[in-house]
Formats: C-alpha cells, sequence, structure tokens
C-alpha cells in the first residue's frame, strides 16, 4: 500500500498479524478506515462510492414499493442457489483431478440475515476439498463488526476445513483476530501450498484491490514456481489484466453483487466496479487465466435482488491434455 502509516496500533490482538505481514501494512489499512469510513468521493477505484450514501437504501426502497417489485426482490434476496463451475487446465496436476472448491462471497451477514439462515441450512451437505470466502462479512462499510463475525461463526460451524479468506471493501482488518481464531486462514498478500500424494497447487490470496488498493499480486505471485496450477481470490476481479499477467491459472472473485437489481435476462444496471461487462457475473476468461465472479449470498444497502438470485459455487477442478 503507498499511503505512509501515521497511526499507531495499541491493540495487542492485533499483534500476531502484524508480526506476520507488518505493521506497514496494517497501519496504513487502519488509517483509510478511520479517516475514509464515510467518504463518497476520491477514495479505490470509483470516484463515487455508492455504499456510502446514506440516501440511497431509502430511495431504492421507495422506488421497487412504488413499481410493486419491492416484495419479489425480498423473496428473492432469501434463496441460495448452489451452482457448479468446471475449471480444466492441462496444468492441473492429475492428482488434483475433481477436487473441488466451495467459493462463498460476499455474506454482508447484517444486512442479510434471512439469506445466511438459508444458507447455513443446506451447506453442511455439500461435498468439496477446500472451502475460500472472498470478502464482505460486515452490511456496511464502516461500523460495528461483532454481528458480522458472529454470523460468519455460526456459518464456520457448518463448513469442513480448511477454510481460506480474503477482505473486501466492506471489512475491518479488526475482524482478523476472531476470524482466525474460528479456524479461517486470512490471507493478506500470501500464498498457501495445497498438496495431494505428491503433487502441490497453489492458493493465493490478496488484501482488498477495491477500496484500500491493499492488494499486491506481484508479491503472492512470486511464491509461486513456474508453471505450477496456482488460484488467486482476489475480493473483485477488477485486477484481472494484472492477475493474468502474473500467470494464474484461476481467479475467484465476488464484490458486483452480479448488479443485485438487474433488468431482465439478468442484465446488470450497475456493477460498482470498473471492468468489462462480461466480467461482472459468473465465468470469463482472460487471456490464458479463468475466472469466476460470485454473485454473492448477501447483498449491499437493502436485502432485495431482482433478476439475480443469490449463489455459492462449487469449482471443480479438471485435468485435460
Amino acid at each position: 500500500m503507498t499511503r505512509p502509516p501515521h497511526l499507531p496500533i495499541d491493540d495487542s490482538a492485533l499483534r500476531p498479524l502484524i508480526d506476520r505481514i507488518g505493521a506497514a501494512h496494517v497501519k496504513a489499512r487502519l488509517e483509510i478506515e478511520t479517516h475514509h469510513d464515510h467518504q463518497l468521493f476520491g477514495q479505490g477505484r470509483l470516484f463515487f462510492n455508492l455504499e456510502n450514501w446514506l440516501t440511497a437504501p431509502p430511495i431504492v426502497r421507495t422506488v421497487l414499493k412504488l413499481t410493486g417489485l419491492y416484495g419479489c426482490a425480498r423473496r428473492e434476496a432469501d434463496r441460495v442457489l448452489v451452482r457448479e463451475n468446471i475449471v480444466a487446465s492441462p496444468r492441473l496436476p492429475a492428482a488434483f483431478d475433481g477436487f473441488t472448491v466451495l467459493h462463498i462471497s460476499d455474506l454482508h451477514v447484517d444486512i442479510s440475515e434471512n439469506a445466511l439462515r438459508h444458507l447455513i441450512s443446506f451447506v453442511g451437505d455439500l461435498h468439496y476439498d477446500i472451502c475460500v470466502l472472498t470478502g464482505d462479512y460486515r452490511g456496511k462499510t464502516y461500523g460495528p463488526y461483532q454481528r458480522a463475525t458472529e454470523g460468519v461463526g455460526e456459518l464456520r460451524a457448518k463448513l469442513r476445513a480448511p477454510v481460506y479468506g480474503v477482505f473486501g471493501n466492506h471489512d475491518s482488518i479488526r475482524m482478523t483476530p476472531a476470524l482466525e481464531a474460528m479456524g479461517i486462514r486470512m490471507m493478506f498478500n500470501e500464498c498457501e501450498t495445497i498438496s495431494r500424494d505428491d503433487a502441490h497447487i497453489y492458493l493465493a490470496g490478496v488484501d482488498d484491490p477495491h477500496f484500500y488498493l491493499a492488494d499486491d499480486i506481484p508479491k503472492v505471485a512470486s511464491q509461486i514456481p513456474k508453471d505450477a496450477f496456482s488460484i488467486l481470490l482476489s475480493h473483485t476481479p477488477e485486477t484481472y489484466a494484472e492477475a493474468a499477467a502474473h500467470d494464474f491459472d484461476l481467479m475467484l472473485s465476488g464484490h458486483t453483487h452480479g448488479g443485485q437489481l438487474c433488468l431482465p435476462g439478468g442484465y446488470a444496471i450497475k456493477l460498482e466496479a470498473v471492468l468489462p461487462r462480461h466480467m461482472g457475473n459468473g465465468t470469463w476468461r482472460h487471456e490464458g487465466m479463468a475466472g469466476y465472479t460470485s454473485v454473492g449470498v448477501g447483498t449491499s444497502l437493502l436485502p432485495v435482488r431482482l433478476n439475480c438470485p443469490p449463489e455459492v459455487t462449487l469449482h471443480r477442478l479438471k485435468r485435460i491434455g
């Protein structure tokens, strides 16, 4: 991160994280959290941050009610679907053929309680090898986060280990101790080796690239052997070009909610991200890299969705060639 750190860190709970990723990263993120919680303009990749506009939720609610769509939008937001995606690659070791990644994104716990309850009701029956969480656990972009961590804890109790996660633009770095205490390996520009028999693949995770601009793709890429199969977790897919340039095979993201309120056919009105529209929902490719942008479990502003139901995704890896 380029912003110089100025804030002292007096929270002993963050000491293990400081020792692991460095004081500069933690201090810089805390500084942005402190001074830009309510900022509408200028911070991050977008000039205008709609999620920090306090007038947005009542406007959206009023429009949906006037059009008679509010009840339908509320019901759609509560029913989480399970999608499947096949990722084929000649670089995948034979031992990992069929390896399955459960991808959960954008829980927004304190806004989307009903969606969380529905997910908890069935997620224990899914079959997968690892679970990844791609950020945005809190509902708002600022303020209390205890309900968010509690909700993640309820979900974590139903998930099988190992579970890996990254932070999004709604998350405070102060949530890290609680999430890691429940067995979620939070990744801050870090990489993990996943082994099966004598074969390995690599899972990398970057800190939020959207609002905090805290990602460091070159750093994580440098930890991965050349020609090894690698997966990148990034809250937003906006860094797709840099990820592809650093030879990642698969990028898993969220953030966009698929537009959340879409026209018939799932056409997003607004994605809140700087990227090609076709990358805002589901599968896509850029150069040699496969990508998937989850529409997420939860919602922003209000618990409403139209033509864009919430989801979790099972990514099954397949060796070809």
